[in-house]
């Protein structure tokens, strides 16, 4: 997975920075306008104008460090009632899997889970999301196809506090950002949860495909004025070399990328690692 600072080194090797031509490649690898302009003034105040791609590299890859979200602690149960999750984001981002992948990593780590089919919009997200279930061996509670989304996490949160579910993660209808009528929809759902527990959702996280750049930016900006993010899950890194999308969600945006999905395997879903991200992906 070489990320796209690697790719200064070879595009500049023996010959000085272009910082024209470095400031695009940043802007390309989804950095975004306000962190690459600041990145690049930085460089040059700490390389100088003949500065050598090792140089920049190592320069550059300190100074994103810096602008990354440190690492969140793991989700821990409530002590009364379930911890809920509501998964958003638009079709195509990998939603659906990565709601999967999140509890089979929950339920590795000894925590019960419970999974609410609530994208009612799409017939194949329920079958998808009940065979995920049924691989994993965790319940699913399911509506008919068109049905009340919010309806589904009602009954899915009152089978939760019945049986005593550490955690209850919701999906969601893979709506557009644009679809003002899906976006009400989903603060309906927000609204019904709430009246069962004042602080749910707990957590309101969007899948975002990190191939997608400035648009996945855009996705986020819309879904945190609608619903309230508390940090998003990055999908398609898996030599993607978009790993600035990561840190154009922190800078711009305040939301916090707090796992990464890396491959289609159920392995391949990882809680975010500054460090790690930052030697792996940048």
């Amino acid at each position: 997975m070489a990320g796209f600072l690697r790719s200064i080194t070879e595009r500049f090797r023996g010959r000085p920075v272009d910082w024209d031509e470095l400031e695009s490649m940043l802007l390309q690898a989804d950095l975004g306008v306000k962190t690459t302009m600041q990145l690049v003034e930085s460089l040059r105040a700490v390389s100088g104008y003949s500065a050598t791609a090792d140089q920049v590299e190592r320069e550059a890859r300190e100074e994103l460090t810096k602008l990354l979200p440190p690492p969140h602690p793991p989700l821990l149960p409530l002590p009364d009632r379930p911890r809920v999750i509501l998964i958003v984001g638009v079709n195509g981002t990998g939603k659906t899997t990565s709601i999967a992948k999140m509890a089979a990593m929950l339920r590795r780590e000894g925590r019960s889970v419970l999974m609410a089919a609530g994208d009612t919009f799409r017939a194949a997200a329920i079958e998808q999301l009940a065979a995920w279930g049924a691989k994993l061996d965790i319940p699913v509670i399911q509506g008919a196809y068109q049905g009340d989304p919010a309806a589904v996490c009602h009954d899915a949160y009152e089978a939760a506090l019945r049986n005593k579910t550490n955690f209850l993660l919701c999906d969601t209808a893979g709506r557009l950002h644009t679809k003002h009528n899906l976006m009400q929809e989903l603060s309906k759902m927000k609204r019904v949860l709430g009246r069962q527990d004042p602080e749910s959702p707990h957590e309101v996280l969007i899948v975002l495909d990190a191939t997608t750049g400035s648009n996945a930016l855009e996705q986020a900006r819309q879904f945190k004025e609608a619903a309230g993010l508390t940090g998003a899950i990055l999908t398609k890194l898996d030599g993607s070399g978009r790993g600035g999308t990561a840190v154009a969600l922190q800078q711009e945006l305040g939301v916090s990328v707090r796992y990464i999905g890396t491959g289609e395997q159920q392995k391949d879903f990882a809680r975010f690692d500054p460090k790690k991200f930052a030697a792996e992906m940048l």
